[in-house]
């Protein structure tokens, strides 16, 4: 190689060079992680006892657990093994538990997660009811619930399972949706 040849690659080496340099110097730094972590909670309460109230002022849920979490940003509360009831206007109270409990900002919304079980004593018109279900989400205000799971209803004489249900507890109505099956036993009769 020539001496001009090696003279032109060491110029271009130092422009590379310099070129880099300023680029450096001129690019703003990137902007800091504004990532926290994972969502944390406004607040927290332990071993708390919880009474939403309907439209009408009257009790439409009333809810204990031995956690309560309220996160930032969706202000939902996120709910450790709530146990419930949802009064009713005519009949006795739906009881019930679950794992994990959700409900909406507004109030107007509860979702029960895993290992869901609700139980309605009987009334003077009807025998108590269980319901039991993977997920069940309830409307308090409104008096409804419904599931898109496998769902077991079970009464004193009969049993039934389905995929999927809704329900209206204040006309005790409840449909299952899916492949439905029934078990009834006969009633026994006593002779005068």
């Amino acid at each position: 190689m020539s001496r001009r040849m090696l003279l032109a690659l060491f110029v271009l080496g130092v422009a590379a060079a310099l070129t880099q340099l300023a680029l450096w110097w001129l690019t703003p730094p990137p902007p800091p992680s504004t990532f926290a972590g994972p969502p944390r909670s406004s607040y927290t309460l332990h071993d708390f006892h919880l009474t939403a109230l309907g439209d009408d002022g009257r009790p439409a849920l009333f809810l204990q657990a031995p956690q309560l979490d309220r996160r930032n940003g969706d202000d939902a509360l996120y709910i450790n093994a709530p146990r419930f009831i949802l009064p009713q206007n005519n009949g006795p109270a739906w009881q019930g538990h679950s794992r994990f409990g959700w409900v909406n900002a507004q109030g107007t919304e509860l979702k029960l997660l895993g290992d869901v079980r609700m139980l309605q004593p009987a009334t003077d018109g009807g025998p108590p009811s269980t319901i039991t279900s993977q997920n069940i989400t309830a409307w308090p205000r409104e008096h409804r619930l419904a599931s898109a799971a496998r769902t077991e209803i079970q009464q004193p004489n009969a049993t039934l399972v389905g995929i999927g249900f809704r329900a209206n507890t204040a006309t005790r109505t409840l449909e299952l949706l899916d492949d439905v099956h029934g078990t009834f036993l006969p009633t026994t009769h006593h002779a005068p």
